[in-house]
Order: C-alpha cells, then sequence, then structure tokens
C-alpha cells in the first residue's frame, strides 16, 4: 500500500486542493492522509466564500499527530499545492524534513501554484519567492504549468528548446522530474494542448485536443495522479501518459455536461480506465 501525505486545501463544495486530489488517489488504491491548509464553503473563484485559514503551526500540530501515531515510516510521499502563505510553506518543508527522517526513500512532489496566463501572479506576495528559494528546492518532483515555470526559470519561453533550457534551470534548483502542463509553444497546434515530462535528461511530450472549458481543480487532480503513477512505475514518461489520459477524460465529461466544478466522482472511471489515451512522444 502507498501512502500519500497531502497538505492542501480542502473546500465543503466542489473540488480543488485535496477535494480534487484525495479522492483520484484514493480511486487508484493509494492510502492518503489529508492535511488541510484552508476549510472553505466553496473554492474561491465563485467570488465569494465562508471558512477559515490555518496557519504553519495548526498544520504542524496535525502532522505531529500523525507522527505520535509511529506511521511516518511508510509514507511514501508528501504532496502540496497552493500556500496561502510562507508560515503554510515552512510547515509544508519542514514537514517533507520530518518525513525523510523517518523514511529516508520519501519523495516530495510540489505543486507550484503561482499563477498563470490570462490571471498572472495571483498568490499572497512573498509566496513565488518562496516557492523558487526553498520549496522547488526541496522537492523531487514539481508540477508547474507553462506560465509558472518561466516564472520558477526566470525566462519567457515559445519554443520547444527554450522550454528544455527553462526545465533544465528549475532541475538545477532541485528536482529531478518537472511535469509543465497547460504548455503552449510555437508549434502546439491552435486545438491542441501539451504536457511535457522531463527526467534525467529526457523530454516527453502528450498533446490532447483543446477543451472548451475553464475550471478549477484541474491542476490539483494531475499533479495527484502524475504523483501516484509515479511511484507506481518510477517512469515520468508512463505517469505522463497515464495522468494526462485520465485528466483528459474527466475534462471531456465536464465539458459534456456544462458544469462549473469538474465531475470528479462522475468521471471517476476515467482514473483507472481512460477512455481516450494518447502517444507518448520524446522529444
Amino acid at each position: 500500500m502507498v501512502n500519500v501525505l497531502s497538505i492542501q486545501s480542502h473546500v465543503a463544495y466542489g473540488h480543488v486542493g485535496n477535494s480534487s486530489a484525495v479522492f483520484p488517489l484514493q480511486r487508484l488504491g493509494v492510502e492518503v492522509w489529508p492535511v488541510h491548509t484552508v476549510q472553505f464553503s466553496n473554492h474561491t473563484g465563485y467570488g465569494e466564500w465562508t471558512g477559515r485559514v490555518f496557519d504553519g503551526q495548526a498544520v504542524e500540530e496535525v502532522v505531529q499527530g500523525i507522527s505520535d501515531r509511529g506511521v511516518l515510516g511508510r509514507c511514501d510521499a508528501v504532496l502540496s499545492g497552493y500556500l496561502g502563505s510562507a508560515d503554510i510553506g515552512h510547515a509544508v518543508v519542514g514537514t517533507v524534513a520530518t518525513v525523510r527522517a523517518a523514511n529516508p526513500d520519501a519523495v516530495y512532489c510540489c505543486d507550484p501554484v503561482i499563477g498563470d496566463v490570462g490571471r498572472g501572479v495571483f498568490v499572497r506576495p512573498g509566496i513565488e519567492e518562496f516557492m523558487r528559494e526553498v520549496a522547488v528546492p526541496a522537492a523531487d518532483l514539481v508540477t508547474p504549468n507553462h506560465f509558472e515555470l518561466d516564472l520558477l526559470s526566470g525566462t519567457t519561453t515559445t519554443s520547444l528548446d527554450a522550454v528544455k533550457d527553462a526545465v533544465a534551470a528549475v532541475q538545477a534548483l532541485g528536482p529531478r522530474v518537472v511535469l509543465t502542463t497547460s504548455l503552449v509553444t510555437d508549434d502546439t497546434p491552435d486545438d491542441c494542448v501539451d504536457l511535457l515530462a522531463s527526467e534525467g535528461g529526457r523530454h516527453v511530450r502528450v498533446r490532447t485536443p483543446r477543451l472548451d472549458v475553464s475550471v478549477n481543480g484541474a491542476g490539483d487532480a494531475i499533479a495527484a495522479l502524475f504523483l501516484a503513477h509515479w511511484l507506481d512505475t518510477g517512469s515520468a514518461a508512463d505517469a505522463l501518459g497515464r495522468a494526462a489520459a485520465s485528466v483528459f477524460g474527466l475534462l471531456r465529461r465536464t465539458e459534456e455536461a456544462g458544469s462549473r466544478e469538474i465531475l470528479l466522482v462522475a468521471a471517476q472511471e476515467e482514473f483507472v480506465t481512460p477512455t481516450r489515451t494518447f502517444p507518448v512522444d520524446e522529444v
């Protein structure tokens, strides 16, 4: 049994953060220990929400309670996503150190949420620097979108070769595996979107049709799925192919239904047996 400690936000209604990552992992047979950084009624994209933000100490207290059960030696990975504050970030990185002390083989997968094309940087001041200087260097796997890859590498990329150079710059910070999502280069067709997984000097790409859907939480789901499949196969290429197929199926079902929220439960078979797969090409 694979065990993943997932430190992310939580919403009661809808699917972002842990509410997007936990169930797909469980559906794949992964045991998840979720630790919430916030508990909101719904994601903030609605403009209105209720609930509260937890601080770093609250996260540390929960992790300490898990440690007191004597189980951290069985934790295979730590997964993190959106960080509401540097305080939370330091609690996450501290947790990674604690888990690695108990299990030196444990890995850290960081989804360095900073911003996106069209929205710019949407995290609080200091988070971008924390990601670049602290969280990403501590990670084994990172899953930036194209916008975040450019921010982390300090470049603006439009060609595949430039993207590879940016990936190398991010890997030089510490992570050995980089999954770049929502990738659009000068050779990406207008009706498609690319994903690129990079490990050990190799780069593999999956190209999927562009869907007419704009929802929150898909990035959280693909980071979780990619981590699960990487833990299972040890291959970035295999993890990319499986995760991309599942998320495409999830988003296709969501588009067909015209849903404001990703249909995480209704489309759950996509996590196990995707209805459509795509070639994984070395580039």
